[in-house]
């Protein structure tokens, strides 16, 4: 550190912690030295370091979590709900990677929520297909998604066969569907969120309630997803 520059001390750090997560030292996603071995490098004390890492927060280069240190910002994923929304094609739109994996497949009787969504009565079987999204290797999202027994018998069946939502419900006819409504809110994530997310249990997730119909405008699926509001800007296309 330069005492004698006229450039205040956490100034001079900041500047040299952000030079070097742009070049790469630091990766996003990855945790900060923390506060002590800061101030030890710098040779400044803590309340200079804090300083230093608050303009950096608040520049959005880094987010601090609370009893569990300072992490560089990963790149936000600005994420399309239209009236076709697909996960695989809005990732590969915005040159991201995208990927996933399947958490649960059952089969179970509808709630009152999921079976007013699908118009059907509540308490008559449903599949539920839960998957976890992910975008350059760092999960984004869980979503549940919702089917009538009666009218896709073999929902199960043809997603075990592709591992996509899109293809199982084309083997059963339907080649295309669209979004007719998405409630989109806010709340804490459940613990198993949480841990599957990759974040703090006091970071909040962006939710998303939606129907999918079919060309008839006929529902053919209810689903409830989780986005983490650190990796996810939800973008509304009109």
């Amino acid at each position: 550190m330069n005492r004698g520059n006229g450039v205040a001390l956490w100034r001079q750090i900041q500047q040299k912690l952000q030079e070097e997560i742009a070049r790469g030292t630091y990766k996003p996603g990855e945790r900060l030295p923390n506060e002590a071995e800061l101030a030890e490098r710098f040779k400044v004390n803590r309340h200079t370091l804090r300083r230093a890492v608050g303009a950096l927060q608040e520049s959005g280069a880094v987010r601090v979590e609370q009893g569990r240190g300072t992490y560089v910002q990963e790149q936000m994923v600005d994420y399309a709900v239209g009236r076709r929304t697909r996960f695989t094609e809005n990732i590969l739109r915005i040159q991201r990677h995208p990927g996933g994996h399947t958490l649960r497949t059952l089969s179970l009787p509808a709630e009152a929520e999921i079976a007013r969504g699908l118009a059907i009565r509540a308490g008559k079987p449903v599949f539920l297909i839960e998957r976890v999204g992910v975008v350059d290797d760092k999960p984004v999202s869980i979503a549940a998604h919702y089917f009538s027994q009666a009218r896709l018998p073999r929902m199960l069946e043809e997603y075990e066969k592709t591992d996509s939502i899109t293809k199982a419900l084309a083997a059963q006819g339907i080649e295309d569907y669209f979004r007719k409504t998405s409630r989109i809110g806010a709340a804490l994530p459940a613990d198993d969120d949480a841990r599957h997310l990759q974040q703090p249990r006091n970071q909040p997730v962006l939710t998303a309630e939606s129907i999918n119909v079919d060309a008839q405008g006929k529902p053919i699926e209810y689903s409830l997803t989780r986005f983490s509001a650190l990796r996810v800007n939800l973008v509304v296309e009109l």
